[in-house]
């Protein structure tokens, strides 16, 4: 609510609220590269066994997802591309829920 005061009442407040959601945006991204980083760097391991088709694929479903991020603006701007968005998001997690099952089997 403390965020939303200045933004009602001053006469800038559309371009404040902008800035106040790329600040946003930005920090959340930040935490996500963190968490990415950390996670790589415990499973240092795990990720030097797994073969080259798989860690492609994860690393291919990775980033994926950074571009469905970075342009979600566009792409859910209309029906179509809003559905195709999610289909693309669906299957970049499922190739990494598949690598990571697979890399956790014991065989």
């Amino acid at each position: 609510m403390l965020l939303a005061l200045p933004v009602a009442f001053t006469p800038t407040g559309g371009n404040l609220a902008d800035a106040l959601l790329a600040a946003l945006t930005m920090g959340l991204l930040a935490g996500i590269a963190w968490m990415a980083y950390t996670f790589s760097r415990e499973n240092q391991l795990t990720l030097a066994t797994l073969s080259d088709g798989r860690r492609a694929l994860l690393y291919g479903a990775i980033a994926l997802i950074a571009l469905l991020i970075a342009g979600s603006d566009k792409m859910t701007a209309t029906g179509g591309g809003t559905l195709l968005w999610i289909l693309l998001f669906a299957a970049a997690a499922a190739a990494i829920w598949r690598v990571w099952m697979d890399a956790n089997t014991l065989s």
